[in-house]
């Protein structure tokens, strides 16, 4: 007998996300994506300065700031034709390069890894063992029988206390788990490092953009924070040698746990290599430039996009061919099309569903916050996974050398990509390459100090009244959850028009005019649900994308009130 069932909110993830499945023979044969709240930031831009925008997206998130920034002012650089300095390059690539490696390790211990690691179990583990499968994976230096002991002591005491907080609602227990005790007892431990981990390698944004979140250092034609080795306030020697230091951190966490780990708990759930492979359409912007020449030649994450898992064949990307979907959403265009480019899109906020308490959505109807982008006309997936296959596929020499070392390890063809472990494989290749390459931009940077170049910033183009009348760019960035775009529309010196198209809005999207589903919608078909009253699959599958609705949309209340009002001096 088939069953309906709706899991609300998903947890351990940015914003708000529902998820309502149909389920007959213990399997999903129908999933609806649904996020539960407004975005607007859209509209608060129109008629605002262009320059000033990379400050008020960033605000779409608290997690996703930086990303955004990169976006909108790519936007505005590409409106207005304007060419960076190379240190603006360089400080750019390490700032987005540290917040991939820090956000990837966060999602797979801290917002991905209960879906597979049961702590309770970790408390009947032997420290002994689990010592002993520390030490066989890895040489990671916190790897003793005593240091696991005092790990499981303090889980022990944790527990003891009875308020386990966000721990409290877990599946413990469920059959789904499939790890060992040690092992879990393993990943609890580091689970627990990369909360301290995190805190010290995110100090390279403070460093290099005066605060996190929300960095303060990016600007319109370059970056604010001066490149001088003779000054104590700008970007000198000292400063690249603690950033340097705090990337070496980073890149051993990566190398001696975050991968170890990830090769030791995929084997127990090789299944998940043929579970959640979704719509098979992969796109990617592209990003992390290696020189400062004009265009996307250079950009070491290339450009591109796959289409029906076709690795033969990756296309190069057109934005132009990019569309936004609403006929499932709750927004509506003014002239009633079904889709519109970025370019000429609206958010106007519509909302036909039913008022809480529900017990589920219209889901015949519109059913989500979140729009649909398409591209030619098909539902894509963004992300580490898109990423790291167009790089494999394209001939990038690191991602192939990594990913084929992962799928050796694990014994798995290319074709286990496609899956909820295959994604979750892709993020641990991606953050490895850009912990690698970091460090080289770090050099770069200082080789061009030492050598006198210390521009950052190109302000040929900063006065409006150079700017032509009319004006229109598109602003791309490889988040760390995938392909962010920002299109701006200027108009006599001010924003005409400003759309983002985020990660999450091209994963979480509902069906669209044609009936095609989003990937997340697409990549529960199939699933199997143990038991449906702790549908733990459901949540395998749809954090492997990593959500952050936050993004995609923003609050308002379900009656469609408002709840605050905000002075912008």
């Amino acid at each position: 007998m088939a069953k309906k069932i709706a899991v609300d909110p998903i947890t351990r993830i940015e914003g708000h996300l529902r998820i309502e499945a149909q389920i007959e023979g213990g399997k999903i044969v129908d999933a609806w994506s649904s996020s539960t709240a407004f975005r607007g930031i859209e509209t608060i831009l129109k008629g605002r300065d262009p320059r000033d925008a990379h400050h008020f997206v960033q605000r779409f998130c608290g997690v996703c700031t930086t990303v955004h920034s990169m976006a909108s002012i790519r936007a505005v650089e590409d409106a207005l034709k304007i060419q960076i300095p190379d240190n603006a390059r360089l400080i750019r690539n390490i700032i987005m390069g540290i917040q991939n490696v820090q956000d990837h390790v966060i999602h797979f211990y801290h917002l991905h890894a209960l879906d597979w690691v049961d702590i309770v179990s970790a408390l009947s583990a032997d420290p002994k063992k689990t010592a002993q499968i520390a030490q066989s994976i890895s040489d990671y230096p916190k790897s003793s029988a005593t240091y696991f002991k005092g790990i499981q002591d303090r889980v022990k005491a944790f527990v003891g206390t009875g308020r386990l907080g966000p721990f409290a609602n877990a599946y413990w227990g469920h059959k789904a788990y499939k790890l060992p005790p040690e092992a879990n007892l393993m990943a609890v431990a580091h689970y627990l490092e990369a909360l301290e981990w995190q805190k010290d390698v995110i100090k390279i944004h403070a460093i290099l953009g005066s605060k996190n979140p929300h960095p303060q250092t990016f600007l319109v034609g370059g970056m604010s924070m001066p490149v001088d080795p003779d000054s104590q306030n700008a970007i000198n020697a000292d400063k690249l040698a603690l950033i340097t230091k705090l990337l070496k951190k980073a890149r051993a966490f990566v190398e001696q746990v975050y991968i170890p780990d990830l090769l030791a708990v995929a084997p127990a759930y090789l299944d998940w290599a043929g579970i959640g492979g979704g719509v098979g359409n992969y796109l990617c912007y592209g990003d992390f430039p290696m020189d400062n020449s004009p265009g996307t030649g250079s950009l070491y994450f290339p450009r591109g996009v796959i289409m029906g898992k076709d690795l033969a064949n990756v296309m190069e990307m057109d934005e132009t061919k990019i569309t936004e979907d609403v006929t499932r959403s709750w927004y509506q265009y003014n002239d009633g099309a079904a889709d519109k480019h970025p370019y000429d899109g609206e958010t106007n906020p519509n909302y036909t569903g039913p008022q809480p308490p529900y017990d589920f959505l219209d889901t015949d109807g519109k059913y989500s916050w979140v729009k649909s982008p398409r591209y030619m006309g098909e539902p894509m997936e963004v992300g580490p996974l898109a990423r790291v296959l167009v790089a494999y596929a394209s001939g990038n020499a690191d991602a192939k050398a990594t990913v084929d070392f992962v799928l050796g390890k694990l014994g798995a063809p290319a074709s286990a990509l496609f899956s909820t472990l295959g994604r979750t494989a892709a993020r641990g290749v991606d953050c490895l390459m850009l912990a690698q390459k970091c460090e080289l931009w770090v050099q770069q940077l200082a080789d061009n100090m030492g050598r006198g170049i210390l521009e950052v910033h190109n302000g040929e183009k900063w006065d409006p009244s150079t700017w032509p009348k009319e004006a229109q760019g598109f602003g791309y960035h490889e988040a760390p959850r995938g392909a962010l775009g920002h299109w701006i529309r200027i108009e006599d010196g001010a924003i005409k028009n400003y759309q983002a198209v985020v990660p999450s809005t091209w994963n979480a999207g509902p069906r669209d005019a044609a009936g095609k589903m989003g990937p997340y919608e697409s990549a529960l078909i199939g699933t199997p649900v143990a038991d449906e009253t702790q549908p733990l699959e459901i949540l395998r599958t749809i954090h492997s994308f990593d959500p952050c609705l936050a993004c995609a949309v923003h609050v308002l209340d379900g009656r469609g009130n408002e709840i605050i009002k905000v002075r912008a001096l």
